[in-house]
């Protein structure tokens, strides 16, 4: 028997006021992570970790290109990967990763297996399906990390978009995507 979610959702635009100045400045590092996994040859999306103080613990940009295309090289899965290796489940508990835009059911997952405790993001899918159109090296989901952590077991912390950073994240994928029709 298939058990039937009914998750109620609603994207809430956040205000950069509302983080602390060490976090607006983490969330303009991912953009600069993306630029930097976009000069490398590989899709401009990027993430770091970072304590309850603000230290950046690890970066990662997308490897999906140098990785040969595998699919499952995407910045957020990556890091969680690696960040696995070295904290503990109560230490990613108490960790956050700031990220470019919301992530998608894939690294959401890797994200709820690993513990992670919050997650801080600047771009919703909507809009970067505006975007990447139907590119198929983007096949975007309509899933939000929250509705995906919301069929868990535990909770984890989602907090984005951020509308004013939005702009300088997206100017990275302007003629970088293959919209289509």
């Amino acid at each position: 028997m298939i058990k039937e979610f009914k998750v109620q959702y609603e994207e809430r635009e956040r205000k950069l006021s509302e983080l602390q100045p060490y976090e607006v400045a983490l969330l303009r590092r991912t953009i600069e992570i993306c630029a930097e996994a976009k000069a490398r040859g590989d899709h401009p999306f990027g993430c770091l970790l970072a304590d309850a103080e603000g230290n950046i613990l690890m970066e990662q940009g997308n490897e999906e290109v140098t990785r040969g295309g595998d699919c499952t090289s995407h910045a957020e899965a990556l890091l969680m990967r690696k960040a696995s290796q070295i904290y503990d489940k109560e230490a990613m508990s108490k960790l956050t990763m700031y990220n470019c835009a919301d992530s998608c059911a894939m690294c959401t997952g890797a994200m709820y297996w690993g513990n992670l405790g919050r997650m801080v993001y600047i771009c919703p899918e909507s809009k970067l399906k505006e975007v990447t159109g139907d590119d198929i090296r983007n096949p975007t989901l309509n899933l939000p990390s929250a509705v995906v952590i919301a069929c868990g077991q535990k909770p984890m912390e989602i907090v984005g978009p951020f509308p004013e950073l939005v702009p300088d994240f997206l100017a990275l994928h302007e003629g970088y995507w293959d919209k289509g029709s």
